[in-house]
């Protein structure tokens, strides 16, 4: 059962991070324009939010198996 406790601690420090940190910011770079040796680029950022929800849940399912995988042994 030492997975079950090693899943635990890793949702539990997910739903922590989840909480703390609201939103992933990804940054994409295309090529508008290529004509031959001149190329223009442009650099696009998406906000990902993380619902809060989520790391409520993976907090409460990681204390789950970490209690499951101390209960069993």
């Amino acid at each position: 059962m030492r997975v079950l406790f090693v899943l635990g601690i890793v949702l539990v420090i997910a739903g922590i991070a989840a909480l703390v940190v609201p939103y992933i910011v990804v940054s994409d770079t295309k090529e508008v324009v290529d004509l031959g040796p001149l190329s223009i680029e442009a650099k696009e950022e998406r906000v990902i939010p993380i619902p809060s929800i989520a790391g409520i849940a993976s907090v409460v399912a990681g204390l789950a198996c970490i209690f499951m995988a101390r209960r069993s042994t």
